[in-house]
């Protein structure tokens, strides 16, 4: 039998050389400029402001366009819809300038009171978006989305005319132009929202292709689940001129190792490298070619819900953490030098947190023993759920189970799942210990803070803490990035002290590139505009 090595360099050959037998999806993509984009899980739904998947934002932000757009090779904010912006002198509002030629994809213009409307709806206590702290910055903001306030003109989002957008805040939020470039500061389109429901209706047909309405680089044609969906260059976009692909198919390939082999056979562009094979794209200099790897923002961490026993004992979830040796994981399973000792990736926008997170076996039994179960006796059976986007996340757990054993004397079941499944866990709290990731969404530490916030839409452990609170209040207020840092700092520390989270590594971005991808670049966000992409022989 051939090696692996030898068998996936004949397979690629002819790709990279352009001859012999010809691979359909690939090559024809070539000629037509489509993309064929294995986005590695089925998308729920393409509302900007009720999702939180990485998958559903791939989709979004090819149809849709806020404010400010994430620039391709830095992450930094750039023009969108607003050609340009300035903020006052106290840093408390903001004043964004539209384009006169935005256009919405039924021919409508995008205006300014279409990004009100957005707000009021992110806003909306009855719509429960996940995201609306984000929105929490504008002045009266917190009231009306708790109900106590229910004139929204009140809230600092106004139209000043049709190109002029004023945003007022009630403290500095100097990475503002950051914030607004995503998808849940992205517009919508009123007379398409309230056709088919409520300003605060979720999961609404407005979202399927036959009546999807956007203002972004291109339009939703299809959406097949389970096989693909398909978008189309838009002819309203107002930057249309420099859109090079024609479409792009985005299939939802779970596993990696099936994507890797479509990647070999030809039938798609893009696709994530599964971990285990990454050693050999690295031995092979033309297989190396095919593999991009790069830092991104993004934490590989467990949550534990504080609600439930017996993690709502902190010195439980002290041990499990304590137990874990993460520069083990980093070194031998995931393959990189990214042990996390922090929740905050290192450099995040010029933050890094103090090293809080440890290996320490003894003083893990020595908690696990106080809260009262010496040596693991009597403990409860618990599982874990998960998905595998990449391949890295079934031997990582399956390392942490064996430590835990060792360790602790814990028994605790891995249970593999689909991705909805396991965010159904999540989002109901229908979990003990839960695996996941999170993904920057700018740049900026707080991005990854405010997952542990009371009550935040995306704190999904229980947990809360008010001056863990009151310090990331504190930093909010505070312009000067040493002062403003000092005080994440804190805060970081003090959640990680009461470990409602457990981070593990710093998860590695590794996709397997066809050479003809142009335009394609690794950043801190792993965000890759397809008005930016194109396709050359």
């Amino acid at each position: 039998m051939k090696s692996f090595r030898t068998w996936i360099a004949l397979s690629l050959l002819p790709v990279l050389a352009g001859c012999g037998r010809r691979h359909a999806a690939v090559d024809e993509g070539i000629r037509t400029q489509t993309l064929h984009w294995n986005i590695s899980g089925e998308p729920r739904d393409f509302d900007p402001h009720t999702t939180t998947l990485t998958t559903d934002a791939v989709v979004i932000q090819a149809l849709m366009e806020g404010l400010a757009n994430v620039d391709p090779v830095t992450a930094a904010p750039i023009p969108g819809v607003a050609e340009r912006w300035e903020t006052s002198a106290d840093g408390l509002r903001w004043t964004f300038h539209l384009r006169a030629d935005a256009r919405w994809s039924n021919g409508d213009p995008v205006t300014a009171a279409d990004f009100v409307y957005a707000c009021r709806r992110m806003l909306s206590p009855a719509l429960g978006a996940e995201y609306g702290e984000q929105f929490h910055c504008l002045k009266n903001a917190v009231d009306y989305a708790a109900g106590r306030l229910t004139d929204f003109s009140a809230v600092g989002a106004r139209a000043r005319d049709e190109r002029t957008l004023e945003l007022e805040l009630t403290t500095p939020v100097p990475y503002l132009p950051s914030l607004v470039a995503q998808i849940c500061w992205f517009p919508v389109h009123r007379g398409t929202i309230e056709k088919f429901g409520r300003i605060d209706q979720r999961s609404t047909a407005w979202t399927r292709p036959e009546h999807h309405v956007g203002n972004g680089a291109f339009v939703l044609k299809e959406w097949l689940p389970g096989r693909w969906v398909r978008v189309a260059k838009s002819g309203t976009y107002w930057d249309r001129a420099r859109v090079r692909l024609n479409e792009a198919v985005l299939h939802p390939i779970e596993n990696a190792a099936v994507g890797e082999s479509a990647f070999r056979a030809g039938q798609l562009h893009v696709t994530n490298a599964p971990v285990d094979k990454v050693p050999a794209y690295k031995k092979d200099p033309r297989l190396a070619a095919l593999l991009v790897e790069s830092a991104i923002l993004q934490t590989y961490f467990f949550r534990l819900n504080c609600t439930r026993p017996p993690f709502q004992d902190a010195r439980v979830r002290r041990a499990f953490s304590l137990a874990i040796d993460r520069d083990r994981l980093a070194r031998h399973v995931v393959l990189a030098d990214t042990a996390a000792f922090s929740l905050t990736p290192p450099e995040c926008a010029g933050y890094t947190a103090d090293r809080s997170v440890r290996t320490d076996v003894a003083e893990a039994q020595r908690l696990l023993a106080e809260a009262g179960f010496p040596g693991g006796a009597g403990f409860p059976a618990l599982e874990v759920p998960f998905y595998t986007e990449d391949g890295a996340e079934q031997p990582v757990l399956e390392t942490v189970q064996q430590m835990w054993r060792a360790h602790l004397g814990v028994n605790v079941a891995l249970l593999r799942q689909e991705m909805r499944t396991v965010i159904a866990a999540r989002n109901t709290g229908s979990y003990h210990i839960l695996a996941g990731k999170w993904l920057g969404d700018y740049l900026d530490p707080v991005t990854f803070l405010e997952l542990l916030t009371t009550n935040g839409g995306n704190n999904r452990t229980g947990w809360s803490n008010p001056a863990y609170d009151r310090l990331l209040a504190e930093a909010s207020t505070l312009r000067e990035p040493a002062a403003r840092f000092a005080r994440l700092r804190q805060a970081e520390a003090l959640m990680l002290a009461e470990a409602p989270v457990i981070p593990l590594y710093y998860q590695p971005k590794r996709v397997l590139r066809h050479p003809a991808v142009r335009g394609w670049h690794a950043n801190l966000l792993d965000v890759h505009p397809l008005k930016a992409v194109w396709l050359e022989p």
